[in-house]
């Protein structure tokens, strides 16, 4: 019986944590910018280990997620930002929690932090 019940549990820990974290839906923040506090909103979508979704830019535009990838509550991607006829490369890394991702990314070489949570 013990047996049984160790398996139970093994099997239900392990499942668990294959299906990594719940990064489905939107998220809200803001980062902090050399211009003041900017609104940021991703979609994000697991598929699997593949993260795929978009960033929302300031005119409502959708910037898709490229190489998206998602590893326990480990979550990293690139978004590629056209200016002015110019692109911008932004690399993200981040650690998924109850309600809230902590992200790191790094822009024209430098790097940023910024908190995004789960919108209702």
């Amino acid at each position: 019986m013990r047996f049984c019940v160790m398996t139970v549990a093994m099997c239900l820990l392990v499942a668990g944590l294959s299906l990594g974290a719940d990064v489905d839906g939107k998220w809200t923040g803001t980062v902090q910018t050399p211009g003041g506090e900017m609104p940021v909103t991703f979609m994000f979508k697991a598929e699997g280990g593949t993260l795929t979704g978009a960033m929302l830019s300031q005119e409502n535009k959708q910037i898709p997620i490229k190489d998206g990838k998602i590893d326990g509550s480990n979550i990293s991607f690139t978004l590629s930002i056209e200016m002015g006829g110019d692109s911008m490369q932004l690399s993200y890394k981040g650690v998924v929690s109850a309600g809230q991702i902590k992200l790191t990314g790094e822009a024209m070489g430098q790097p940023f932090e910024l908190v995004v949570k789960k919108a209702q």
